[in-house]
C-alpha cells in the first residue's frame, strides 16, 4: 500500500481515497493499491467508495516516481501498464458495488473508473476529458474501460479532440448516475450509501453479479440466469427479514 492511497474500513463500507492533492494524478502504485483493496472488499464490505483529496478527482495516470526508464521493447514494456488494466478489471469484477464520487477535473484514468463504477456521482462543477492524444499517446488504456460504457461517437469525439465536457454532458453520455451541486455532493453520496447498506446483502451482491454477467449473454441465457439468481436470492434468510 502507498501513503498516497488511504484505505479505511468504515463498518460495511470500504473507503478508498486518492491522496495526492498537489497534482491529483494517480500513479501506477496507487492504482495497484486500490485494485488489491477492491479485490478483497467483499470479505468485509458491502460496498466500496472511491474519492479523492484535493481540487480534482484525477488528472490522469502517472508513472511511479522511482520507475526505471520505459523499455524500448514493446513486449517487455507491456507489463508496465498492468496496474491500470488490473484496476479496471478489479472494479468490473468486484463482488460488491463500487461507488465513485468526483469533483474538479476528471481526466483519463479518472474518467475511466468513473464510467466503470456501478454508481457514480459528480459535482456540477466537474469536467471530464481524455487528454492522451495531446501527449502523442493513443488512449487505448482508457478506451478499454469505456468501450462498453459510453456511446461510440461520443467517446471517439472525446478521444480525438481531448476537449473537456461539463458534468451534465458527461452524465448524458453515461459517465455518472447523478450530478449534484458542489456543496451537496458529499452529503448526497453519504445518503445514498446509507440507503444501499440498508439493503439485504444477498440483494446487494446479486444485483452486482447479474448486471456484471448478463450483459455478455444472449437473450435466452440472460433470462435463464435471471430465473436462477432470482430464486437463489429471494429464498435466502436475509431477504425474509422485515424492513425497519
Amino acid at each position: 500500500m502507498t501513503a498516497e492511497v488511504q484505505i479505511k474500513q468504515d463498518g460495511r463500507l470500504l473507503r478508498i481515497t486518492f491522496n495526492r492533492p498537489l497534482d491529483n494524478a494517480v500513479s501506477d502504485a496507487m492504482a495497484l493499491a486500490a485494485s488489491q483493496a477492491i479485490d478483497q472488499a467483499h470479505l468485509q464490505s458491502d460496498a466500496v467508495l472511491i474519492s479523492s483529496i484535493g481540487p480534482d478527482f484525477c488528472t490522469g495516470r502517472k508513472r511511479n516516481a522511482d520507475a526505471p526508464p520505459p523499455s524500448p521493447e514493446a513486449y517487455e514494456r507491456r507489463a508496465e501498464y498492468d496496474s491500470i488494466f488490473g484496476c479496471y478489471k478489479s472494479i468490473r469484477d468486484c463482488k460488491v458495488p463500487v461507488i465513485v464520487a468526483v469533483e474538479g477535473r476528471v481526466m483519463g484514468f479518472g474518467a475511466a473508473i468513473t464510467a466503470l463504477a456501478d454508481v457514480s456521482f459528480a459535482s456540477d462543477t466537474a469536467t471530464f476529458n481524455i487528454p492522451e492524444i495531446e501527449h502523442n499517446v493513443m488512449p487505448t488504456m482508457v478506451m478499454s474501460a469505456l468501450y462498453d460504457r459510453i456511446n461510440r461517437n461520443a467517446v471517439l469525439f472525446m478521444a480525438y479532440s481531448a476537449e473537456f465536457i461539463n458534468a451534465h454532458e458527461a452524465h448524458q453520455l453515461g459517465f455518472t448516475s447523478k450530478v449534484y451541486p458542489a456543496n451537496e455532493l458529499k452529503q448526497k453520496v453519504e445518503d445514498f450509501i446509507q440507503v444501499l447498506l440498508s439493503r439485504p446483502r444477498p440483494a446487494i451482491l446479486g444485483l452486482k453479479e447479474y448486471t456484471h454477467h448478463a450483459a455478455r449473454m444472449d437473450e435466452a441465457g440472460a433470462i435463464d440466469y435471471a430465473r436462477s439468481i432470482h430464486s437463489m436470492v429471494n429464498t435466502s434468510a436475509a431477504m425474509k427479514k422485515k424492513a425497519h
